[in-house]
């Protein structure tokens, strides 16, 4: 037992301590080694070391206040700069300022090396310049010495829409192209006219949209030779009955109310016009029985009678004011045919508005008053609060198709578009109708009595009104068509509610 504890103390001797004499420990001061410095000499160690201790616990002790001893600068706070700088107290304005003070330093110098730096580039570049003489240089452009190439000269870029005089020259060589066809594509005649139909070709346009012309050229030509000499030979046989005790009334109507159509625009005031104007709509009675003729119908000739006269007129003359003496008989013979025959295409479709008691025209309205419910619920209660009934002014917006509520340029306008929609006379035209009283939705509500509502009604404001207004008059309409028309249960159900 004993000689095991005297071995365990002596390997506990021989194996060295925890704190190691002469090791590397934190905040001791080693010799430097180096290439530049000669190298520094150790003090020699002892030849005569000193003795280990045979007692372990002396030897530890020992190795721990060496420890202490080397190790003492290395916990000395008092050097510390970071715990000095903690022990400082600063205000935050004197913080602020010093920061200041800093950056500004900073920026000076910045600064000053930036001016330095471009006062150089600058003395390089007008040295460069010397030399090179009168050459230039461009992006992507390399300096060539003795060069005479100049640079193109830059343009401004401009993006410019076309003019409305390219817009119209455009849409006119489309329509030629289309109708210089052999066979004329009636889709895509339909398609063209729906904004609008160029002046040159309106004459002809309208004669195939109506039905009145065929759609092939070659037939074009006999066609109209044919249904001249028909209308005429109407004229012969029939205009000299209008005295007859059974024809007199309906001529006398018709005697009274030609004056009376457009009395401010002077063609219509000329004897010559009126007389054309009392044979087309004679004929037509006659040949008409189950309607005969009906106030209104007057005003559906003239677009047709205007825009087959400006075929024959100047383009720098108003149509509005055209003497027709000045044609020759065979032109006006022209003329009244053609127009005869279009106003009777367009009436076959629209002749229930004429029978007896008007039943289209009371269909119309009636649908009318269901889609502004539909629409516009507040001016539908408005009205219908001052009772104000629809069929009170909007029965001659179905008689005369608008005619007398919009200036006769406004109505040709108009027509280019109901003649390039199917049945546009007939259905189209109700969406218009909507679209129209919407527009003067405010003004009607600012109406407070029914004589107001009514007075504004039959007086609106569109004397001014071009193809800019019409225009969105008929964007709104083909919305409303596209809501309602493949849908009439819409307003079938809104009536029964």
């Amino acid at each position: 037992m004993a000689s095991s504890n005297g071995t365990s103390m002596k390997d506990a001797g021989d194996r060295p301590g925890f704190w190691k004499r002469g090791t590397s420990v934190p905040g001791s001061i080693k010799p430097v080694y180096g290439a530049q410095h000669p190298p520094i000499q150790e003090k020699p160690k002892s030849a005569n070391p000193p003795k280990k201790d045979g007692s372990i616990k002396s030897g530890k002790l020992d190795a721990f206040h060496d420890f202490e001893n080397k190790t003492l600068d290395a916990w000395d706070d008092g050097d510390d700069d970071l715990i000095t700088m903690a022990n400082i107290h600063m205000s935050l304005k004197d913080v602020r300022s010093t920061a200041k003070a800093v950056l500004d330093n900073h920026s000076r110098q910045v600064n000053a090396r930036s001016q330095e730096e471009l006062k150089a580039r600058l003395k390089g570049s007008s040295a460069l310049s010397s030399t090179i003489g009168s050459n230039r240089t461009g992006p992507g452009l390399g300096v060539r010495l003795n060069n005479t190439w100049q640079p193109p000269k830059q343009m401004p870029i401009r993006y410019t829409q076309p003019s409305q005089e390219e817009r119209d020259a455009s849409k006119l060589e489309k329509f030629k192209a289309v109708l210089a066809g052999p066979n004329t594509d009636l889709d895509e005649l339909r398609k063209l006219s729906w904004s609008g139909i160029p002046k040159k070709v309106r004459p002809t346009a309208w004669k195939i949209l109506s039905g009145y012309l065929p759609a092939s050229l070659d037939r074009r030509q006999p066609t109209l030779e044919r249904k001249r000499k028909e209308y005429f030979g109407f004229i012969d046989q029939y205009y000299a009955t209008r005295h007859d005790e059974m024809n007199q009334d309906t001529f006398r109507q018709i005697h009274i109310d030609i004056p009376r159509m457009n009395p401010l625009i002077p063609i219509f005031q000329q004897l010559l016009v009126q007389d054309i104007f009392e044979r087309i709509l004679y004929i037509w009675a006659i040949r008409h029985p189950a309607s005969g003729y009906v106030q209104g119908i007057n005003d559906l000739v003239t677009p047709f009678f205007v825009v087959f006269l400006s075929e024959y007129i100047d383009n720098d003359v108003e149509v509005e004011n055209v003497d027709l003496t000045e044609l020759s008989e065979t032109t006006l013979r022209i003329i009244e045919a053609d127009t005869f025959w279009c106003t009777s295409k367009l009436l076959d479709g629209i002749q229930d508005n004429y029978t007896f008691a008007q039943p289209g025209i009371q269909t119309k309205v009636n649908a009318l008053r269901e889609l502004i419910k539909r629409i516009d619920a507040q001016l539908h209660a408005h009205m219908e609060e001052h009772s104000v009934e629809y069929l009170q002014f909007s029965f001659r917006w179905m008689n005369n198709l608008l005619m007398r509520e919009i200036p006769l340029r406004c109505t040709v306008r108009l027509w280019d578009t109901y003649q390039s929609e199917l049945n546009g006379f007939a259905d189209f035209h109700l969406y218009v109708c909507a679209a129209f009283l919407k527009r003067f939705s405010q003004d009607i509500l600012r109406e407070r009595d029914f004589q107001g509502i009514l007075m504004f009604l039959q007086n609106l404001p569109t004397y001014h009104w071009s193809d800019g207004e019409i225009g969105e008059l008929l964007a709104e309409a083909f919305k409303l068509k596209y809501m309602f028309a493949d849908a009439p249960n819409h307003l079938s159900q809104t009536g029964k509610s």
